[in-house]
């Protein structure tokens, strides 16, 4: 009976996970719209919506303020709801976003809108509950006065498992 070289195969399977792990890190927060790097335009969007999460998770109404159009909506999976109840939600905590794990990233450009898709996990406190959930998140920007502002933000629950290791 020959005997399986389990060192081996310990070594040919870590060297295929750092693979797959390095291909899954390298393909992070890039457009995904036929492998082509991105504008100006759309790296402006895709720098903006890495801030966003940032803010967002820092609760910084300051900023979202200036980001977020007066007239803009946001869809969550309890209801939806303009700008300012969106601002006053995250400055009182009613929904903290304590981490967005984006895994890809795209923009498409229509004229002077950008709207772009995020595969993310993420990570919020809703009702003093931690919670995470996997979401495929559409951010709609408009280009007014040559700055960008939120037009929408809308949250749609994917099938897929969370793929993040929150260490509970």
């Amino acid at each position: 009976m020959i005997k399986p070289n389990t060192d081996l195969m310990k070594k040919v399977l870590f060297a295929l996970l750092i693979l797959v792990a390095g291909f899954q890190t390298s393909n992070a927060q890039t457009p995904t719209n036929n492998w082509t790097s991105p504008t100006k335009a759309e790296q402006e969007v895709l720098d903006l919506s890495k801030k966003k999460w940032l803010w967002m998770a820092d609760k910084n109404v300051d900023s979202l303020s200036l980001l977020f159009h007066p007239k803009a909506m946001f869809v969550h999976m309890g209801g939806s709801w303009g700008t300012t109840q969106e601002l006053n939600v995250i400055k009182s905590g009613g929904i903290h976003y304590k981490k967005a794990e984006v895994y890809s990233a795209s923009v498409q450009m229509i004229g002077n809108t950008a709207i772009l898709l995020n595969d993310i996990d993420l990570v919020a406190v809703v009702g003093g509950n931690e919670v995470v959930n996997p979401f495929m998140v559409t951010e709609v920007y408009i280009k007014e006065n040559g700055k960008w502002k939120m037009g929408s933000l809308t949250f749609s629950r994917l099938a897929r498992p969370v793929k993040l290791s929150t260490g509970k």
